[in-house]
């Protein structure tokens, strides 16, 4: 079997054929630094750094690039509400990105552009698509002409005559008149007093954010790539208006295969920062989850699914990690006592035969879309014997002859483990050391532990009083001063809301 991956252009699922024999060029659509990642964030890029890592240990040489949008209307707002700078921003979360992957286990990516450092590309991009007349200016903005683009919709399934119905109020009544088409979108926004700018030849101003992308693939990884991923919600507008620009600045295809992953729900909504209800990457290690009961959690349900975040289920991760962890440590902790050597298992013909169908399995559930919570079926099945001895080691028994010959099983799981990313925790440092105030912490997170647990539970019962009583900006406010004080709500399906210590 070969693998195979839904594709969400086709809307089929086919065998993927990368461009050049054996390598792998994909794009992975990162963040907008304006604040730490939430959970949503850890699925995306958990799902993705699985799909990588097996890519790489089915021997392709893969080139991963994944890009920072490091300048938006929501840096600007957040660096207006703090006093701070746009770089300030950018950097102080650019950092915090680092760190929470970093704890998860996520590999860095090849290459990884910011916006703001890729300017001549994107001037240079929204220069080739006026030639062709697929772009305009107005006023120191240019627009992306949707009708210039043939196969406009056909990543969403959307047509232009349905969009263009839905298409009042979408933007400012100035904006409007500018355009040819309610759904032409910006490549270029002119200055606005007192915002960050860049010169251009269409006058000072900044980037939109679809056509950074774009510019930045294309000059990471050239006008056709095999893989381009993100999530469900980037489908559109955002990855529809990348194929518009790039494809009609270029006349090929941008990407080979389109990958989306499901959202997270909380209480039937997605997490998102927009809707108020994500918890923090940071919040939850730093409330004594671990990194790889979250990474257990998200491998758990399929990446195109949607994944449900509740207390129940993260606790039975957090289970199951308790003995897929012990089994993968018992070796190292144990290595004097029995023998065994760390060397890879190597290839499947040179294991026993159960071992090999064990492998096989692991590979199937893999090539079959990246079935990633069959092929953790097959690593608890392996870790089963190895547990039963961790225990019994824990006891002070000593190894007998049978679980001597072990080593061969938990030299595979080892390695089947870490194509999934999965390996024994190890503590690491969520704050920079030495730092001596928030602005000096990575993503300066580590607020003062100023507020005892009734006073949590005080505030929470004084925001849903004032949620009852339609008073939303006083609800607000409580949330915003709890979240300064390290403390984030989740809220939930009953008018419940947990609070965790970030």
């Amino acid at each position: 079997m070969t693998l195979r991956l839904t594709n969400t252009l086709t809307r089929t699922t086919e065998t993927f054929i990368p461009l050049k024999d054996r390598e792998v060029s994909i794009y992975c659509c990162g963040v907008t630094v304006y604040d730490l990642c939430h959970l949503g964030h850890a699925r995306s890029y958990i799902v993705w750094d699985v799909l990588r890592r097996y890519l790489m240990w089915q021997g392709y040489r893969v080139t991963f690039v994944q890009n920072f949008t490091d300048i938006d209307d929501k840096i600007l707002q957040r660096a207006a509400s703090e006093g701070s700078s746009m770089d300030a921003v950018s950097e102080r979360n650019i950092e915090a990105f680092f760190t929470d992957m970093d704890a998860l286990n996520i590999l860095r990516a090849d290459r990884m552009p910011r916006a703001t450092r890729c300017l001549d590309g994107i001037r240079a991009l929204i220069g080739d698509l006026e030639q062709r007349g697929a772009a305009y200016s107005a006023d120191g903005d240019v627009y992306f002409a949707v009708m210039k683009a043939p196969g406009y919709g056909k990543l969403s399934g959307r047509d232009l005559a349905e969009q263009q119905g839905g298409a009042s109020g979408r933007t400012a009544d100035v904006e409007e008149a500018r355009k040819r088409h309610p759904f032409d979108f910006a490549l270029w926004k002119g200055a606005k007093p007192g915002e960050p700018s860049f010169p251009s030849p269409w006058g000072a101003g900044r980037p939109g954010w679809h056509i950074e992308c774009s510019a930045m693939v294309r000059a990471e990884l050239g006008d056709t790539i095999d893989i381009h991923l993100g999530g469900a919600d980037l489908i559109f507008p955002h990855h529809e208006n990348e194929i518009a620009q790039s494809e009609a600045a270029s006349g090929k295809p941008l990407a080979r295969y389109w990958l989306h992953n499901g959202m997270v729900n909380v209480g039937g909504e997605k997490m998102s920062k927009s809707l108020g209800n994500f918890t923090t990457i940071r919040a939850l290690l730093e409330s004594g989850v671990s990194p790889m009961t979250l990474r257990l959690f998200v491998l758990q349900a399929h990446y195109r699914k949607p994944l449900d975040f509740t207390a129940a289920a993260l606790e039975a991760a957090a289970t199951g990690w308790k003995g897929l962890g012990g089994a993968l440590a018992v070796g190292r902790s144990q290595q004097g006592l029995l023998g065994w050597s760390e060397s890879a298992a190597g290839s499947g013909a040179a294991l026993p035969e159960e071992l090999a169908a064990s492998r096989r399995r692991f590979v199937a559930a893999m090539d079959d879309d990246l079935n990633t919570a069959a092929a953790l079926g097959e690593l608890f099945e392996l870790a089963r014997p190895l547990r039963a001895l961790a225990n019994r080691l824990q006891r002070g028994d000593l190894p007998s002859e049978a679980d001597r010959v072990l080593g061969g099983r938990w030299r595979l799981l080892v390695e089947l483990a870490e194509v999934l990313g999965l390996q024994p925790d190890q503590p690491r440092p969520l704050t920079a050391p030495g730092s001596s105030s928030a602005e000096g912490n990575l993503a300066g997170c580590t607020a003062p532990q100023a507020l005892h647990d009734g006073a949590i539970e005080t505030m929470v019962a004084e925001r849903k009083a004032a949620k009852a009583n339609r008073d939303f900006a006083t609800a607000d406010r409580l949330r915003d001063e709890l979240r300064e004080q390290g403390i984030e709500l989740v809220d939930k399906p009953g008018g419940i809301t947990v609070w965790l210590r970030g």
